[in-house]
């Protein structure tokens, strides 16, 4: 039976990393597991797409109305039409703070 939705552009045998949080996700089942287990309330809003032959990076915003807003860098490899591998780098807007050395060199967002 084919997977079902958007899951079939995820190989079955996909790995995705999250280095952030040091996790790792095995299987196209997991990692649909893991983004149906979301809270809900959030949304997806595609910032940048840039694709290089097999390899595709991403910039999105997830804003969540519980938990704030998020930015995603995503980083994916995809072979015969689906997604093989991937590295994803997570944080919350002013999830980092800037360091007041900085302050005479910068300006903020």
């Amino acid at each position: 039976m084919p997977p079902v939705g958007h899951a079939g552009l995820v190989a079955e045998d996909v790995v995705i990393e999250w280095p952030v949080s040091r996790e790792r996700i095995v299987g196209r089942q997991n990692f649909v597991a893991v983004n149906s287990e979301y809270p809900e309330g959030w949304s997806i809003r595609v910032l940048r797409i840039v694709v290089d032959g097999d390899e595709v990076v991403s910039e999105v915003e997830v804003p969540h109305v519980g938990l704030g807003v998020f930015r995603t860098a995503s980083f994916w490899t995809v072979g015969d039409g689906v997604i093989t591998n991937g590295r994803e780098y997570w944080t919350s807007l002013g999830g980092d703070p800037a360091p007041e050395w900085r302050a005479a060199y910068v300006e903020p967002l």
